[in-house]
């Protein structure tokens, strides 16, 4: 049985998710600030995180960045705003999925079966990716540890959706992607043209891949098709 923690500073939300979300089969914890998660999350073993953006002290962008450094726990972000750089930037701190207020419980119990199902199962043509490290261009890809060593040496910290991007580029190294294909692989959900939190992920990874691969990187931009991550790759 999955366990799940809701946090929200509404005790009603709180109460009416907890009710919907136990009688889907769910044991579910809860808490309203981001002081009560810690201690959740210090006493239980949790699967997915419901998170709110509002939260009273620190909001939930914080923590989202927060929970994204220690673990690889599923979140899934609610707000009462609904504009585009509030989801963007929920999907750079590393959530999984967004949902904006007003919404039914059955498409957050949707949601939530969705990225459980993601994160325990990967897609066939990710299987290769059982593997422990890659190494590229002097890199080394730690996937047990969810980092990056650069060629120095030093530790490169990854987001959840830096992590899962780079899983990507990585199994398909020297393959040109579409954003179709990247946010498929990369979150499972369906690209829309619109969006454009899979460029801003790019960018944000060729960041922390810094100077490599020369001039315009180790990912490189294919006009008009995608992104092609262009270094040979070793696997262990």
């Amino acid at each position: 049985m999955h366990r799940l923690l809701v946090v929200d500073d509404d005790s009603d939300i709180r109460s009416l998710l907890a009710e919907q979300l136990g009688r889907a089969g769910y044991t579910v914890s809860t808490a309203g600030d981001g002081g009560q998660m810690r201690q959740v999350l210090a006493r239980e073993h949790i699967d997915l995180i419901v998170l709110d953006l509002n939260l009273p002290r620190e909001d939930g962008l914080a923590l989202c960045r927060e929970i994204r450094a220690r673990s690889a726990t599923p979140v899934i972000m609610l707000t009462a705003r609904s504009e585009p750089i509030d989801r963007v930037l929920g999907l750079e701190m590393g959530a999984d999925d967004y949902l904006a207020k007003p919404f039914e419980p059955r498409e957050l119990l949707a949601r939530i079966r969705n990225v459980l199902r993601r994160t325990e199962a990967l897609p066939a043509n990710l299987e290769p990716l059982a593997m422990r490290r890659a190494g590229f261009s002097g890199w080394v890809f730690d996937l047990e540890h969810r980092h990056l060593v650069d060629p120095a040496g030093r530790v490169v910290m990854l987001s959840g959706a830096e992590f899962r991007l780079l899983r990507v580029f990585v199994a398909h190294a020297n393959k040109v992607l579409s954003r179709e294909q990247l946010v498929a692989l990369s979150t499972g959900r369906n690209y829309e043209s619109q969006d454009r939190a899979i460029d801003l992920q790019v960018s944000r990874l060729r960041q922390k891949l810094g100077d490599a691969g020369g001039s315009d990187g180790l990912v490189k931009t294919v006009r008009n098709e995608g992104y092609v991550f262009a270094s040979a790759v070793t696997l262990e």
